[in-house]
């Protein structure tokens, strides 16, 4: 995929309510060979899709042994809307908290009191620093069954139309 193709995708104002989310699911390839999926909190820097994690966590070995990453983004209401995103993690190892973790989030209503006891256990956790986990996208796709469908269904669409015109 080229990236002003990508860059169209992700500029869409569906891609765009998408990643002002607060949540991905961050698949990869774990250092036994299985899969994983896990969610995990993220910010979009219009570029970039930057996720903190702490220094010990057992995905960033996976992540050097390959980088290589798919994210999913959706809502939960039907239609669904889904934005699928590939691309190669780039591990950023930080003193502190990095700005994107601290960044206040959408769906995580705290009130002022909350947020400040939330800052005090993250600085208290992550006293040692953390580590961005930096994606930028090679490859997006945007679903929103109005528009764009699942590749297998949009084929599955265009032999029918076929099928009817025969």
């Amino acid at each position: 995929m080229q990236p002003n193709e990508i860059t169209e995708v992700l500029n869409r104002p569906i891609s765009q309510e998408l990643l002002a989310r607060d949540v991905t699911r961050l698949a990869y390839v774990a250092k036994d060979g299985t899969p994983r999926n896990v969610p995990i909190a993220f910010a979009w820097n219009g570029a970039e899709i930057v996720m903190c994690t702490s220094k010990n966590a057992p995905k960033l070995p996976a992540l050097r042994k390959n980088p290589m990453v798919a994210l999913t983004i959706d809502t939960e209401v039907h239609p669904p809307k889904i934005l699928l995103i590939r691309g190669r993690a780039e591990l950023d190892f930080v003193d502190g908290i990095p700005d994107e973790y601290l960044k206040p989030t959408s769906s995580y209503e705290m009130t002022p009191e909350q947020r400040v006891e939330w800052e005090a256990e993250v600085r208290s956790l992550y006293h040692d620093g953390m580590v961005r986990i930096v994606v930028t996208p090679t490859w997006a796709k945007l679903i929103d069954f109005e528009t764009t469908l699942p590749s297998a269904v949009e084929e599955l669409a265009r032999q029918r139309e076929e099928r009817q015109r025969a």
